[in-house]
């Protein structure tokens, strides 16, 4: 794990933190959230993540959508046995 030094200062009414080049992120939106121990934990948010689910879902049309509720409304239900 790489651990570096940096500077905390003020940008208008917040802080910021100045993020070395050797541990630069390769987003412009992070997640940030603090631990039980009171560390502050940066997760890079990329743009792309879920797009390909999200292209997939639009080519799910009305049609479609009748199509699956008719083929789980035909499904032959569990009978009910005695136990072994």
């Amino acid at each position: 794990m790489t651990s570096l030094r940096s500077r905390v200062f003020n940008n208008g009414n917040s802080q910021a933190v100045r993020i070395p080049a050797e541990l630069r992120l390769d987003t412009d939106l992070v997640q940030i959230s603090r631990n039980e121990q009171g560390d502050l934990i940066i997760h890079p948010l990329r743009p792309e993540r879920g797009k390909a689910l999200l292209q997939a879902l639009e080519g799910f049309d009305d049609d479609f959508i009748e199509a699956l509720e008719a083929d789980r409304e035909s499904l032959t239900l569990m009978q009910d046995r005695e136990d072994l």
